[in-house]
């Protein structure tokens, strides 16, 4: 990886890293409190314990220091993130935005370190799987 790149790179890997985190604890938590769903609690669980278990092997330091909050142009909320109809949607929005995370962070580890990538692959075939479980159950 390029010295000038590596600061705007570990910056997308801390914004995903933390957008999949929030993404899994509102999944978890909705199949916690709302559904009463102690086994996708717990899978959920799991997951966002892999996921952080996996990154391990990056340098955190890297992530704080090339964070941005201030300057992040996309930061901004967008309307269809201010009103959700009901759990289900948040649900729904929350998966697609853990995958989508996930994949990033598979995608620029490829970069830094192959086999993160493939684990994080498999975290993001897990949530597929855990999301049609999910969806299933409504």
């Amino acid at each position: 990886m390029k010295n000038n790149s590596d600061k705007a790179l570990y910056r997308i890997l801390d914004a995903n890293y933390n957008r999949a985190k929030e993404g899994l604890r509102v999944c978890e938590d909705l199949c916690r409190y709302i559904w009463n769903q102690k086994t996708l609690t717990h899978d959920f669980k799991d997951v966002r314990h892999e996921l952080t278990q996996d990154m391990m092997g990056l340098n955190f330091q890297k992530f704080l220091k090339a964070r941005q909050i201030e300057e992040d142009v996309g930061r901004a909320t967008t309307d269809s993130e201010t009103s959700r109809k009901d759990t289900e949607a948040v649900f729904w929005a929350n998966s697609q935005r853990v995958k989508e995370s996930l994949r990033v962070l598979e995608e620029i580890t490829k970069l830094i370190d192959v086999n993160i990538s493939s684990k994080l692959k498999v975290l993001r075939y897990k949530v597929y799987a855990l999301e049609e479980k999910a969806i299933g159950l409504k």
